[in-house]
């Protein structure tokens, strides 16, 4: 932990506002020195805490395996702890159970598992003996369990082949104890950061040389370079970054958008792509019955009966499907009742169920289709005839691709008519008629057209990655209106090199049959392209793409593990809410970078007039205490950019760090401030100024032009168009009533500074007057400067 700490004190940015604390204690300022120092402790708390998650993360998901696993050794069933389950020990499975660990099913009897945290698939899946080929995907492997997944009933005996550190589950822990890779935020923190050293270093060595050249005392010279520096440097961008971030924060969950690591709004406002599973984001998350056909493919609603009495009256464990089918017809047993049943088992895959009713007694069959038909012989006509089933059998397989293609899942359904019976066996499915099949979808979404529309309008590509075969991904697709035709599969996926990943990845918008690490490996390529990548998803498999994402989002109902790696928590599994997250952190990132461009061009312009003058003038142009109380001052109304309002039109495109375009602004807005600096300079000299006019005169020019700038650059608007908000604009004119005031105050004596007479006063504010007049034609003759 204690490394942890001391690293939030290694940044350039930091290091620069710790010389600037010590110089400004040196110098005598100790009010200075201990703001300073208090931005710095409580952004490096912020820092330890963010740092924290990631540990906090693998520690959640170590919890989440502390169970005791039942394993046989020595033709004994013992119950041991979870840690000394080792490769080769046969584990017993049975309902309500977790998986200890990777293994290989070698007996089974009925065996469900949920792997729903693992590949973000809703159905149960069955386990049984059997191969593979070795590049099935995850969710296939129908022979293997895995680490995490839990039991929903039936029995199994399973040779464990891997454990801990080994498992699938094991590599998603071990990549979350590694810290979070560099945002794009930070990496452009971090850039500004050791460009203001370069400024910084050339300014302080250039003006201490030329001043001991010109013999001037050594002491002053020193301090007045070491004071230049401090006024070079963005003291406030620190309290400036947790302002603004804590009020997005605020902003965002009033959309129930939770922020959990601060410096991610800005990713999220800049973020260009947005990875995310279909299931419960753009979907219900939630299996439901969309039609029943006869075998003709034509609608036949009267087997949703037949449908809800096997259903209601099986009792096999609970499984979705059967859900979906009792939800949507509830109360339709009436005048039925149950007599007997045979389960649903791995060979037969089917599930028949005996009926009764004043009429008729019916055993009702549903199973997967191939293995319905097997056991039928007739099929029901539209009128409620027997027909033969063999000239129909290759119509309804090629029905059933159709659907397949189209997104859906399907059952078949059959019955057979019993009168007399009171019980079943598996041998009495035979001879059956077959009625149709079952159609289930997961629907999407009421607005998820219109949500993935709104993205693609801010700017922001969705890019769906998800456990589904091809056919149900590409149609799913086509149907939420997902950029591109390509899809890209995790077979595929497996022969490619991280170069060919790269080109595809960025041009691919669908991939489907993906195993929970190939995740990860596309977010590394899409993150290797230059964008700025969001992931969203709530399993324990999502955790790795979660940290290594520039924006993890979850959602609150998702596992610790997913919880603990997000930065972003949203309390309704929807994209609709992340679009107004997304704007708000446009919007925390605009205000951010008004900041850094007033701080930096104002302070860059003044800093390299000061140290012009003090070459040219027999005397220093401002006391180095008068230089801490000009960035002091300038600073003060910058806190309240937080609550400015954002032009919409900012808000529109994805906003990234540009340092480049920071250094353009700065050098060319900088030296248009210092060129009216100059102005100020010769009309205070021309008008016979003393040394302390001089610097009253200047640090009135000078805070003023600083202040009043930021009303100009907050906006690509005229000033009188995009008016700021009432705080912003009260703060910059108490500011500018205080200077103004100052030199005629009983501190002006303390701060070296003396009244000036009025005329003098007037003809500052014309030049700032003219400063700020010309900063709104440059910013319309060069739009791009501005906020890129």
């Amino acid at each position: 932990d204690w490394r942890l700490l001391l690293a939030q004190f290694g940044h350039s940015v930091t290091l620069i506002l710790i010389g600037a604390a010590v110089v400004s204690a040196f110098l005598g300022a100790a009010t200075d020195a201990g703001i300073i120092l208090a931005i710095i402790l409580i952004s490096a708390a912020l820092g330890f805490w963010q740092e924290r998650a990631s540990v906090r993360a693998a520690q959640a998901l170590q919890a989440l395996v502390r169970v005791t696993a039942q394993v046989v050794r020595g033709g004994v069933a013992l119950e041991v702890p979870l840690d000394t389950v080792v490769p080769g020990d046969v584990v017993v499975l049975r309902s309500g159970d977790q998986v200890p660990g990777d293994g290989r099913v070698i007996e089974s009897k009925d065996l469900f598992l949920t792997e729903a945290a693992l590949t973000g698939e809703s159905f149960a899946v069955e386990k049984a003996p059997g191969s593979v080929e070795a590049e099935t995907p995850l969710g296939q492997r129908g022979n293997c369990v895995f680490l995490g997944a839990h039991v929903l009933g039936g029995l199994g005996h399973v040779l464990v082949v891997r454990v801990g550190r080994q498992t699938e589950f094991g590599h998603i822990a071990a990549t979350l104890r590694q810290p979070p890779p560099e945002a794009d935020f930070e990496r452009g923190l971090r850039r500004f950061g050791y460009l203001l050293l370069e400024i910084t270093a050339a300014l302080v060595i250039g003006i201490f040389a030329v001043n001991v050249w010109l013999h001037r005392p050594l002491v002053d010279s020193f301090l007045f370079a070491t004071a230049i520096a401090v006024g070079l440097t963005p003291q406030m961008l620190p309290a400036i970054l947790m302002i603004n971030l804590s009020r997005g924060a605020r902003r965002m969950a009033e959309n129930k958008v939770i922020v959990r690591r601060l410096a991610a709004i800005e990713n999220f406002g800049g973020m260009t792509i947005l990875c995310s599973d279909k299931t419960g984001t753009l979907t219900e998350g939630s299996i439901q019955l969309d039609t029943a056909l006869d075998a003709w493919g034509a609608p036949r609603p009267a087997l949703h009966r037949y449908a809800y009495l096997n259903a209601v009256y099986q009792t096999g464990f609970a499984n979705p499907i059967d859900s979906a089918i009792v939800r949507q017809f509830a109360g339709g047993a009436s005048g039925w009742r149950k007599l007997d049943e045979v389960a649903y088992d791995f060979q037969r895959r089917r599930l028949s169920v005996l009926a009764a009713s004043d009429a008729e007694t019916v055993m009702i069959t549903k199973g997967a289709l191939a293995q319905v038909l097997a056991v039928c012989g007739t099929a029901e006509d539209p009128q409620g005839n027997p027909v033969p089933l063999e000239p129909l059998r290759a119509g309804i397989l090629a029905l059933n691709e159709r659907l397949a293609g189209s997104g859906l899942r399907t059952l078949g359904l059959a019955c057979r008519r019993l009168p007399g019976r009171e019980t079943i066996t598996r041998h009495d499915e035979a001879d059956m008629v077959f009625l149709g099949l079952l159609v289930f979808r997961d629907p999407l979404k009421p607005d998820a057209v219109e949500t993935v529309r709104r993205l693609n309008a801010l700017g922001i590509r969705l890019k769906v990655i998800t456990g589904d075969n091809r056919f149900v991904a590409g149609h799913f697709a086509a149907e939420v209106g997902v950029l591109g035709t390509r899809l890209l599969t995790g077979p595929e996926l497996n022969h490619m090199t991280p170069e060919v990943l790269r080109l595809e990845a960025s041009q691919v918008d669908v991939f489907a049959e993906i195993e929970p690490h190939q995740k990860a490996r596309i977010i590394e390529a899409l993150k290797a392209t230059g964008q700025t990548v969001g992931f969203i998803g709530d399993g324990i498999n999502d955790a790795t793409a979660l940290h290594i994402a520039d924006v993890g989002i979850s959602v609150n109902n998702a596992v610790d593990v997913a919880r603990e790696a997000a930065d972003i928590i949203l309390l309704e599994k929807s994209l609709a809410a992340l679009v107004a997250g997304v704007l708000e952190g446009r919007k925390t990132f605009v205000n951010t970078m008004k900041y850094i461009f007033v701080a930096t061009s104002a302070n860059f312009g003044n800093m390299f007039s000061l140290a012009g003058a003090s070459l040219l003038l027999p005397f220093l142009p401002l006391l180095p205490k008068q230089v801490l109380l000009t960035n002091l001052l300038t600073d003060f109304p910058q806190t309240t950019i937080a609550a400015d309002r954002v032009d919409p039109a900012l808000a529109e495109q994805p906003r990234r760090w540009d340092v480049a375009s920071v250094r353009r602004f700065m050098l060319l807005f900088g030296l248009v401030s210092s060129a009216f600096d100059y102005a100020a300079f010769f009309t205070l000299l021309g008008l016979g100024a003393t040394d302390v006019q001089f610097r009253t005169g200047w640090l009135i020019e000078s805070v003023l032009s600083a202040t009043l700038v930021v009303l100009a650059v907050r906006t690509r608007q005229p000033l009188l168009v995009s008016r700021p908000a009432a705080l912003l604009a009260g703060a910059t004119f108490a500011v500018i009533g205080v200077t103004l005031l100052l030199p005629y105050s009983p501190l002006a004596t303390l701060l070296g500074l003396q009244p000036l007479p009025w005329l003098w006063v007037a003809a500052m504010v014309c030049i700032v007057a003219a400063y700020l007049a010309t900063v709104e034609v440059l910013k319309r003759l060069v739009p791009g400067l501005l906020f890129g």
